[in-house]
């Protein structure tokens, strides 16, 4: 299992360094599908009805953008990129949300982090979107250096490697707290949401996609998006209709009113708390 997921996450890498990060992370949503199908052929597990509608959105909305995503940019260097994620749009984008982040981690989210999703999605969706960015400037340098154009001895090559490292370990600390504290099946499509809709702006501010399109093609894009939302949210809220056995308050926030902090079936709903200082 561990090999499929370092095997994918090297895939993933591979597809930002030569397909713009608009087209690549909404197809994150073919992971879904491809869980769900792989759940009920393996698992035995019922894929109901308005499963199979999401599934349907998902490939839908994915189709859409892929036949009207804008073609990648051509880049000849790592300073090229650098230039243009030192352009004074972007640099303001990166400064409001490393400001955002800040405010989130020290601010809000040692007084409301344990009621309120938003505040720990919030930091990974933020820090996603310039995690991203930096990725795609790591691949496109190893891209380039694989080819005989070495940019390894570019410094700005070893900064997006350090913004990298930063920023998936902020990314992987808040999210796993989220997951900690909240159900699954309620963080993952709010954080897919999200992160994609941030990763999409941040695209659009450096790279600039959508200057490359006109706005049919921009419209378009928008709505391919949104059909894939609708169909990962039809999939997350349907998941567990199929097991009526099952009561859905489990299905909601681990947190619940219950003065004891147990779950039904004794489990502590907040057990993350005793391994905090």
């Amino acid at each position: 299992m561990q090999i499929n997921v370092i095997v994918g996450e090297i895939a993933n890498f591979a597809a930002y360094a030569f397909a713009p990060a608009i087209l690549v992370t909404p197809l994150g949503a073919l992971s879904i599908i491809i869980s769900a199908v792989l759940a009920h052929i393996i698992l035995r597990e019922k894929l109901h009805t308005f499963g199979i509608l999401g599934c349907a959105l998902c490939v839908v909305g994915s189709t859409t953008i892929v036949l009207h995503a804008p073609q990648e940019r051509a880049i000849e260097s790592v300073a090229e990129v650098w230039q243009l994620a030192t352009e004074p749009a972007f640099l303001f984008y990166a400064a409001v949300v490393i400001i955002a982040v800040l405010i989130l981690i020290f601010h809000y989210i040692p007084e409301y982090g344990q009621t309120h999703i938003l505040f720990y999605i919030g930091v990974c969706s933020l820090v996603g979107s310039l995690s991203v960015m930096s990725v795609k400037a790591l691949g496109i340098a190893l891209k380039l250096t694989l080819s005989g154009m070495n940019q390894l001895v570019y410094p700005q090559t070893w900064f997006f490697t350090l913004v990298v490292m930063v920023c998936v370990i902020t990314q992987m600390n808040y999210l796993n707290k989220a997951l900690d504290t909240f159900n699954t099946a309620v963080v993952s499509p709010i954080y897919y949401v999200m992160f994609t809709s941030f990763t999409i702006l941040a695209s659009v501010i450096m790279f600039k996609d959508w200057d490359r399109q006109n706005p049919t093609q921009i419209v378009t894009e928008m709505c391919g998006f949104v059909t894939i939302l609708s169909g990962t949210f039809l999939l997350h809220k349907t998941k567990d209709m199929a097991d009526s056995s099952t009561p859905s308050s489990l299905r909601l926030s681990k947190h619940t009113d219950e003065e004891d902090g147990f779950g039904q079936e004794g489990i502590p709903l907040r057990r993350q708390d005793s391994l905090r200082t």
